[in-house]
């Protein structure tokens, strides 16, 4: 029992630590948009998106319970697993943030989850069935937000096509600041789950609780430390998102926020666990469609897509080699 309190205690730290990355990493998906269009200064949008983070993480708990129980049975995994799982994360989530690469942090988590799990017990121990829905639901994120975005910003010029275009922008301008914080609260909604779930199972499999639940000091716990990371803030994935992939201005930024945050806290009270960056990444995508497909930089975005599509491989096999390692040294 001593040894599992301290393995439990080391994924706790090891999923904050996660969701401090994750909050870091992803800073740019609440706000790209309004420091993009300059609506807002960097400092005091990350600062909003600090504290809405931590808002949008008490809300929901649904995606946490499809981590923890759609990918692998926490009741028949060791807690070396998610020791494994959550340092893999972490490493991509760093290298890529410093890289200025909006990955998922979804998928990180997810194909770090799927490599340790291979190297306990191998294919038979996940869950196909649920693993199939999860990516489903991320390969389907990013086109919907394209079409939610565009479809908004298409009724905001039919409404407004008579006006002069500066008039608009200025109209727009209070209204994206309220955009970007539904964007920031989604997002804590959404992503702040992902390390819910993960010490969810550890207190499953540490014996703590006789099926999978999620306590309130753990929601409180993850969403502080989403918040702190999302303070410290991405900024180069900012700028990788908010003026290089597509240019805005303050209609388009409304439009791109709007889509993905309905988008965002839809499915995260369905409880798919979605990627916030893929479907913002999608709505910025959709509102520059809106213009014409040259308004979209497609050399950025396609740069962008190989790093989505490496990311599961990269982190199952970086999490199926530290349990490898783990094992060997006897953990």
């Amino acid at each position: 029992m001593p040894e599992l309190l301290w393995l439990v205690v080391i994924v706790v730290i090891l999923a904050l630590v996660f969701d401090f990355t994750n909050g870091w990493h992803d800073t740019a998906n609440a706000i790209a948009t309004v420091v993009g269009t300059r609506t807002l200064s960097p400092t005091k949008a990350i600062m909003m998106a600090a504290v809405l983070n931590l808002v949008g993480a008490l809300f929901f708990t649904e995606v946490a319970k499809a981590i923890g129980k759609d990918i692998v049975d926490a009741k028949n995994i060791s807690l070396v697993v998610l020791v494994a799982a959550l340092l893999s994360v972490i490493v991509w989530n760093i290298t890529t943030v410093l890289m200025g690469l909006p990955t998922s942090s979804s998928h990180a988590l997810i194909g770090s989850l799927i490599g340790a799990s291979i190297a306990f017990k191998g294919v038979a121990i996940l869950k196909v069935k649920g693993i199939f829905t999860i990516l489903l639901g991320l390969v389907l994120s990013p086109v919907l937000g394209a079409l939610l975005s565009f479809i908004i910003i298409k009724i905001i010029r039919g409404i407004f096509r008579n006006k002069q275009p500066s008039k608009v922008k200025r109209a727009f301008r209070p209204l994206q600041i309220v955009s970007a914080a539904f964007m920031a609260f989604s997002h804590g909604a959404s992503d702040a789950q992902k390390a819910m779930g993960i010490i969810a199972m550890a207190l499953l499999a540490g014996g703590y609780y006789s099926e999978f639940t999620v306590p309130f000091w753990v929601m409180v716990s993850c969403g502080v430390a989403m918040a702190l990371g999302t303070a410290v803030g991405g900024r180069k994935i900012i700028q990788t998102m908010g003026s290089r992939l597509s240019r805005l201005e303050t209609p388009q930024g409304f439009a791109a926020e709007t889509g993905a945050a309905i988008l965002l806290t839809t499915i995260a009270k369905i409880g798919i666990p979605v990627s916030t960056t893929h479907t913002i990444t999608g709505a910025i995508i959709g509102v520059g469609l809106a213009d014409r497909i040259k308004s979209v930089r497609w050399s950025v975005a396609t740069k962008i897509v190989y790093a989505w599509v490496l990311t599961l491989p990269i982190t199952a096999i970086i999490a199926f080699l530290l349990f490898h390692l783990f094992t060997f040294f006897g953990l």
